[in-house]
């Protein structure tokens, strides 16, 4: 392992660790191969509000780095939702209407930081349902206030940590007969979760067949933020078969403060490793202890890297989107969605970060694919760090 806490080149510290992964590709769930992912495709394209996200071309971004392509997925214009989360709710809750008399009647509840509350809450109002969900202790009311506009949802934000949260949601859905709609699982709960996992494949294959739209056959790279890790490990496994078990050199990014998948990845061990208490990090989408047990294996199997990030990194990722270089499309991208272009600006532009640089094998060759998974799901926050001083 090795670990950099130095001062960048605004003159303030950046915490940054960076550790290999196993990279033994032995674990790949069939569930998130080409073939099986398909269906959530099919399903998404049956929606009114389905559009392709756009997928910005960073050239000027990528002349000043030193790399060959910079790629972002720009998932703040899914479905008019500002995050990519409902492309897995609105799946899942496909399926499980599809048992139900009358899916109308239907309650659907989670537990959220607020864009998978809000994906699982639009899901529902398509199908005349409603849902109830809870929100961890320190969530933004305006992300709540979102929930709330949609439908005849309620919100309360607890005094629980998210994954508290998680079980306290599990528990009052099965008290009431509700549906659980939950992007991580358990032991008895895997169903749901997958389905989840799977819709999130969709902005992958939109990404690949977007960059070879543009002459590139494979990304060398790919940056992946994790909370739970359903989006990352969902989106490496999708890549692990479409590039026939060679996907991008691939870094997973968290907050420093609650970096489940690194410290599960630095334990050694095959199981995953919790991180508890109540761990403060403006990326409060990524602000989750507990890995979802069935996308685990196959980070732990497949992601070339673990990084865990302070959350300068972010502000510097959402800055630079926010004020494009030359001809480049600006990108909206909130807290949680910029991590991973703030790490790769970091390391191609401090020299204090090179040693980190060389080991992800970033170079003028390099095309890297990131995914701005939200936008200004705080708008008042997003303008403060976007229009404000050096991060």
């Amino acid at each position: 392992m090795r670990s950099i806490i130095t001062n960048g080149r605004e003159g303030k510290m950046k915490k940054i660790s960076i550790i290999e992964g196993k990279l033994s590709k032995k674990c790949l769930p069939e569930y998130l191969s080409v073939e099986a992912t398909a269906p959530a495709r099919e399903f998404h394209k049956t929606l009114p509000e389905y559009r392709k996200t756009p997928l910005a071309n960073l050239k000027n971004l990528a002349k000043e780095l030193g790399v060959k392509g910079i790629y972002v997925k720009d998932e703040s214009k899914r479905f008019g939702l500002n995050a990519f989360k409902a492309l897995g709710g609105s799946y899942a809750i496909s399926k499980i209407a599809e048992n139900e008399d009358d899916p109308s009647k239907a309650v659907y509840v989670t537990a959220t930081d607020g864009n998978h509350g809000r994906g699982v809450a639009w899901a529902a109002m398509k199908l005349g349902a409603r849902a109830e969900i809870f929100m961890p202790v320190g969530s933004m009311e305006c992300r709540a206030e979102a929930i709330r506009s949609i439908g005849d949802s309620k919100v309360e934000i607890t005094d629980m940590n998210y994954d508290d949260a998680v079980r306290f949601a599990a528990d009052y859905a099965k008290k009431n007969g509700y549906h659980f709609v939950q992007d991580t699982g358990s032991e008895d709960y895997e169903e749901i979760p997958n389905y989840i996992t799977q819709g999130y494949s969709t902005m992958a294959f939109e990404a690949a067949k977007q960059l070879e739209s543009l002459g590139v056959e494979k990304p060398s790279h790919l940056f992946l933020q994790a909370g739970v890790g359903s989006m990352a490990g969902g989106v490496l496994g999708f890549f692990a078969h479409y590039y026939k078990k060679n996907p991008p050199i691939t870094t997973v990014c968290e907050p420093w403060q609650v970096a489940c998948i690194y410290e599960s990845i630095k334990s050694g061990n095959d199981g995953p490793t919790n991180v508890g208490g109540f761990p403060k990090t403006i990326m409060a989408g990524l602000n989750c202890g507990e890995p979802n047990p069935f996308t685990w294996p196959v980070l732990r199997d497949f992601a070339s890297f673990a990084a865990k990030c302070g959350d300068d990194v972010t502000r510097i990722g959402m800055k630079t989107l926010a004020h494009p270089l030359g001809d480049d499309p600006a990108v909206v991208s909130g807290e949680s969605g910029a991590v991973g272009l703030g790490l790769l600006y970091i390391l191609c532009t401090d020299p204090a970060y090179a040693e980190y640089k060389n080991l992800l094998g970033i170079d003028e060759n390099s095309e890297i694919l990131i995914f701005s998974t939200e936008g200004d799901t705080d708008p008042e926050g997003y303008k403060e760090i976007v229009n404000g001083e050096e991060a």
